[in-house]
């Protein structure tokens, strides 16, 4: 029980500095110019690339077995990639949508993580079968995404639809490995990984309301 509070701490810690930093961000006078750059032609696919660099990093940091401090270091590395991958949804949300979608996207993705939490601690079911489809739709989805900017074609509301179930899918795995296989010294490794999968639902619930 300890192990449960201390990652679900950690996971509130870090979607507050998240919060924080992408409300910084986003008030920066700076924003639009790295927004532009981030998104230009194909620097988007750089910018991916280096998401998955520091995301693996973050996660090796995050589990290490030597050093307390090296752990919080991986997490803290993983809020800030996420806050950089988020500013240029968040930018058109906020200056070129409706700046309400923000705060909706988010209560929508607390209360289906709440429903998807309840489900994994109540079900006594082990969702680690998931993981191979978890891994080929990964795999999928970043293929499309290299495409669509590749060849200029824009990923429609189906693949947003997609992909909030399999951040559905990643939350109900990952909380199922919180109650039946980390170790119970992994609460930082365990609240990076919820939080990865909380981030991906919120970021396309926010793309479809920002569409519509």
């Amino acid at each position: 029980m300890r192990f449960i509070r201390q990652t679900y701490l950690h996971l509130g810690l870090a979607i507050l500095a998240f919060v924080a930093l992408e409300w910084l961000l986003l008030s920066w006078s700076g924003s639009e110019a790295l927004v532009s750059r981030m998104t230009q032609g194909r620097s988007w696919l750089l910018v991916l690339v280096g998401f998955m660099g520091v995301s693996y990093i973050a996660d090796r940091w995050a589990r290490s077995n030597t050093s307390r401090g090296m752990q919080y270091l991986g997490l803290g590395l993983y809020v800030v990639a996420e806050a950089l991958i988020f500013l240029p949804l968040m930018y058109v949300a906020r200056y070129y949508s409706d700046p309400n979608v923000i705060p909706a996207s988010a209560i929508m993705t607390l209360l289906l993580f709440g429903g998807l939490t309840f489900s994994a601690f109540t079900l006594g079911v082990d969702f680690s079968f998931l993981r191979s489809a978890l891994i080929i739709g990964s795999f999928v989805a970043l293929g499309l995404i290299v495409a669509s900017v590749l060849f200029g074609f824009t990923l429609g509301i189906l693949f947003s639809l997609v992909m909030v179930g399999l951040a559905a899918a990643s939350i109900l795995y990952t909380t199922s490995n919180i109650l039946r296989h980390y170790r119970t010294d992994q609460y930082v490794a365990a609240a990076l990984s919820l939080f990865a999968a909380v981030a991906l639902l919120y970021f396309y619930i926010l793309r479809i309301l920002t569409r519509r």
